[in-house]
């Protein structure tokens, strides 16, 4: 069988395509350091369009003395592939906090020309992250069933004899035995809300149209905590169902959208946004296995309060940790371990402009059709 070939020119053409469809910036470095190919990522990454990055150096282009000037001459030099890893190429015209990972490579019919691929660390830290978040979630796990068999049972006994000395106590001793009575309750709320975190039965999942879980979440914000807030949405009608858990999804949700209102507050041009799109291109590891999860819907919660402190940020999913008077710091806890539950990452980008939760969630896939013939049953 014969297959015929493209003309050169349909050829460098699909090189091209082919190029901005890689969701990694790519740029080709001449002899003289000049940016001499970049595709569309690469674009969006120095933020200029080819033809303007053309007329420059890739010197321009970075911070004195970046090792990436020091990597491309490694691979002039060495005529051989050259990575490096965490680099930091933060600057006023790319962006701060600007970490990536460096390919480097010599381009052969290209004599002493190297071509670059970066690959930001921002979603490899923020998985990293959610490991933690899951690990954290564990720990609590433990301390919550350690507290339901330790706590309440004495809790109860204090109880009910503070209920006992406050029948023939003093007016001035009841307000006393009242005191231990009401603390005692508040105590039990709270081991009972930790609770939740001991229950690591599997969850029942099935295909959820997150739209109605936005929905109904909006509806009860709009109805009590957030209803001098404006709410705007910015949906994506086509997206497939997510593979979860119709009340689990509507606890997250509401728990978000409740910490977006109360760092908004009472500022009367508070908004929050909820927004959903596709993401290709997010695969996460399954544990144990050698299974690749797709993670490609996301789903945001977006105020443009004052933002998250940079020290509460990287703990910010941790248990007990609270920049509420009176939080418990357990809402968030609880978010993470249930949107790992579903097998999806939760993180939170914060900025003194405002606040987004991103939540990316596992699509349903129908499972495969049943066949039937006269010799049985075939599954395909």
């Amino acid at each position: 069988m014969t297959v015929a070939m493209a003309p050169v020119a349909d050829m460098a053409d699909a090189a091209q395509i082919l190029l901005n469809t890689i969701r990694r910036p790519v740029i080709m470095v001449g002899p003289e350091g000049h940016i001499t190919y970049a595709n569309a990522d690469a674009e969006d990454f120095f933020r200029s369009s080819a033809t303007m990055l053309a007329r420059n150096t890739l010197a321009k282009l970075i911070p004195f003395g970046s090792p990436l000037l020091t990597l491309v001459d490694q691979v002039r030099e060495r005529h051989a592939p050259v990575n490096e890893y965490r680099v930091d190429v933060s600057s006023p015209r790319l962006g701060i906090e600007k970490i990536v990972d460096l390919y480097a490579a010599p381009v052969p019919e290209f004599p002493d020309s190297v071509v670059v691929m970066f690959q930001e660390r921002s979603m490899a830290d923020k998985i990293d992250r959610q490991m933690t978040h899951r690990g954290a979630a564990r720990s609590v796990t433990g301390l919550a069933a350690m507290l339901a068999h330790e706590i309440k049972n004495p809790l109860s006994g204090i109880r009910g004899a503070a209920q006992l000395l406050e029948l023939s106590a003093s007016d001035e001793d009841r307000a006393l035995t009242r005191l231990i009575t009401d603390e005692t309750d508040r105590i039990v709320s709270l081991v009972d809300r930790m609770e939740v975190f001991s229950d690591e039965r599997p969850i029942d999942r099935y295909p959820v149209n997150i739209h109605v879980v936005l929905d109904h979440v909006k509806a009860i914000a709009r109805n009590g905590f957030a209803n001098r807030i404006k709410i705007m949405e910015d949906y994506d009608p086509s997206l497939p169902s997510v593979y979860g858990n119709r009340d689990q999804l509507i606890q997250v949700f509401l728990n978000l959208v409740k910490n977006a209102a109360e760092a908004v507050g009472s500022d009367p041009l508070g908004e929050i946004t909820l927004t959903t799109a596709f993401r290709p291109g997010i695969r996460m590891s399954v544990p144990g296995t050698q299974d690749r999860v797709s993670l490609p819907l996301e789903f945001c919660v977006h105020d443009n309060g004052s933002g998250v402190s940079e020290d509460i940020l990287p703990i910010l999913f941790d248990p007990f940790i609270t920049t509420k008077p009176n939080g418990s710091g357990l809402g968030l806890a609880l978010v993470a371990k249930i949107v790992g539950e579903h097998g999806g990452i939760i993180e939170c980008d914060s900025t003194p402009r405002g606040t987004t939760f991103r939540v990316l969630l596992p699509v349903w896939k129908d499972p495969a059709p049943e066949m039937h013939d006269d010799e049985g049953d075939h599954r395909i």
